[in-house]
């Protein structure tokens, strides 16, 4: 467990961008019942969370991908996280859509950018990784050399996993489900029977509270 993913996990606790509740369950968008639910928009609206968010993102992307010449956001949830790591490394920032603009000049991809730049694409969470790599794609349609896509938070989902390895993205996030759970184990934010709870849904979530 790095120092940086337990604090980051730490602060998506404290400030309630992620909620577990493993004995009254969410249902998400796709119908799936979960004992947790992330909202990582949250981050933005504390100063001390969105820069140490911003600092892990920019400290990683020069360990990774030095060679990065553009900052893209997946679109809506990680546009202001993407511009706040462009900003820090003086790099152009565009943002991928999840759909081509209906109107005007029908952009997926908002922004200037030129072919074969190399790109590092931010993302604020990662649960099958369909819609990110969708954005993926789009870049790499455009002609931009992706190099990789960093994430606040991964559910560690093998299907993420898998898929990601099929599109031959590399991804690194900067917490993830384990580490978030120890940590929420640690701080008495959960009991161990919240634990074999949360670690039986990820699993299956699909099926699972059916």
């Amino acid at each position: 467990m790095t120092d940086t993913a337990k604090s980051i996990a730490d602060y998506l606790l404290q400030i309630k961008a992620i909620k577990l509740q493993p004995s009254n369950p969410f249902t998400w968008a796709s119908g799936w019942k979960s004992p947790i639910y992330c909202d990582n928009r949250k981050t933005l609206s504390f100063p001390e969370v969105r820069s140490a968010i911003r600092d892990a993102f920019v400290k990683k992307i020069k360990e990774l991908y030095p060679g990065a010449e553009l900052i893209a956001g997946v679109a809506t949830g990680a546009i202001a996280h993407g511009v706040l790591v462009a900003e820090a490394m003086d790099l152009p920032f565009i943002y991928v859509r999840s759909g081509a603009k209906e109107h005007g000049l029908g952009n997926r991809i908002e922004g200037f950018f030129e072919k074969n730049q190399k790109v590092v694409v931010i993302e604020d969470l990662i649960s099958t990784g369909g819609s990110s790599l969708m954005a993926v794609d789009a870049l790499r349609d455009a002609g931009c050399n992706v190099m990789g896509m960093l994430a606040i938070f991964t559910y560690g989902f093998k299907k993420a996993e898998d898929n990601f390895r099929a599109n031959k993205c590399n991804l690194y996030t900067l917490s993830n489900y384990e580490i978030l759970v120890d940590q929420a184990k640690e701080t008495g934010y959960i009991t161990d029977s919240d634990i074999d709870t949360l670690t039986r849904w990820r699993l299956d979530p699909s099926v699972w509270g059916k």
